[in-house]
């Protein structure tokens, strides 16, 4: 039987290796929890200042960022309990890890149950994040649209706008750098996540229906702009 308390609950795993990567997010998902992946921590990194996890799993053996200095950032932005899954054996990583200020440690392989009960430990132990990091939460304004992530609503023009669960990801996630170009891959890994990583359609249609809500003519866009062969911005527009 899933506990209730972990429906609510958002972990984020950041692991490279795509088998294990979606083995472990399987595991937590059944489990209850929510599940968002990242094969990289640049991604996780993006991926938080949108949604904000209850826990990191981290794996120290990343490309490019390596998880030991990923923990610094994590702890700056995020706030929340960190977990190192690795596949390293060597005592100094553990110790330099905890040192840093990882919660706790765990190598491969591991039983999911005493993955299970490292997190549901972590979790129990951990506080409610400063109050610096609810910021997030906070009304966005990029022009004449407005973003609430806590009512989950957005406002055109002071029109409301009805948008599914994961456009309004994604135009919180163009909002949250409105007037710079966000990569094709970039989105896909921080409103998809990494399994969505290589399927570039899914942010096209998406984009489409988006403009479809939010522009006064879809065909010619002035919020939600085009960067050939790089990916899109969001440009702020006053009504």
């Amino acid at each position: 039987m899933l506990e209730y308390a972990n429906m609510s609950k958002h972990v984020l795993l950041v692991e490279d290796d795509a088998l294990s990567r979606r083995s472990v997010a399987f595991s937590l998902e059944q489990a209850g929890y929510r599940v968002t992946s990242c094969a990289n921590a640049e991604d996780a990194l993006a991926l938080s200042r949108r949604d904000l996890p209850d826990l990191v799993l981290l794996d120290i053996g990343l490309p490019g960022m390596d998880g030991l200095e990923a923990l610094h950032h994590f702890q700056a932005l995020v706030g929340a309990p960190v977990i190192f899954v690795t596949a390293r054996r060597r005592n100094l990583d553990e110790a330099l890890g905890l040192e840093l200020g990882a919660d706790d440690y765990i190598t491969k392989p591991f039983d999911t149950s005493v993955l299970l009960a490292r997190i549901k430990a972590a979790l129990r132990r951990s506080q409610h994040p400063p109050a610096r990091f609810q910021d997030r939460q906070k009304t966005l304004t990029a022009g004449d649209l407005v973003i609430d992530p806590a009512a989950h609503t957005v406002t055109v023009g002071g029109r409301l706008v009805d948008l599914s669960p994961r456009e309004f990801a994604l135009l919180h996630t163009l909002a949250l750098d409105a007037g710079h170009v966000i990569s094709v891959d970039d989105l896909l890994a921080r409103v998809w996540g990494a399994e969505y990583v290589g399927q570039p359609q899914v942010v096209y249609v998406h984009i489409r229906w988006l403009r479809e809500k939010i522009e006064e003519t879809p065909n010619q866009p002035r919020r939600i702009i085009t960067v050939r062969a790089v990916g899109y911005k969001l440009e702020p527009q006053e009504s």
